[in-house]
């Protein structure tokens, strides 16, 4: 996977530069190769306490039922939850259906829990987030739809 990362509001692309940054629309100029923008857990099987903290995790409900033929995505930053304070805190989470970006959903730490929620179209396909943690940097989490 190719990592692309805009130098202006810090979105990252996955499949190559755009025309145009997506989120704040600097040109094309604006990204750079970013190979070691996105964390995993080392050992996925053994996530460490701050891994565990930070890796988004991504709950599918195939039918919402607020629209039709719509797939609800909640995406939680944690296994344990992240905290929401001043000076720490979870300031977005990026979705993309096959790595194509999709939305950015912002998350103040005075209002808002380091949780989000999206009703897509696409009922199939693989959908990633990407959650950026003030301190921490951006975690990386996929799953199947």
């Amino acid at each position: 996977m190719s990592v692309y990362q805009c130098s202006v509001c810090g979105h990252i692309e996955l499949k190559g530069i755009p025309e145009k940054c997506l989120v704040c629309r600097a040109p094309q100029s604006a990204f750079q190769e970013a190979p070691d923008a996105l964390k995993r857990a080392a050992d996925p099987a053994n996530p460490t306490e701050a891994e565990q903290k930070h890796i988004p995790k991504i709950v599918v409900v195939p039918d919402c039922g607020l629209l039709d033929n719509c797939t609800d995505v909640h995406i939680k930053v944690g296994e344990i939850p992240h905290v929401m304070t001043p000076e720490h805190y979870i300031s977005y989470i990026d979705a993309y259906i096959n790595e194509d970006f999709i939305s950015r959903i912002w998350l103040s730490p005075a209002g808002c829990n380091a949780a989000a929620g999206l009703h897509l179209k696409a009922s199939s396909g693989k959908f990633t987030a990407i959650e950026h943690c003030n301190q921490h940097g951006n975690w990386i989490a996929e799953v199947e739809l």
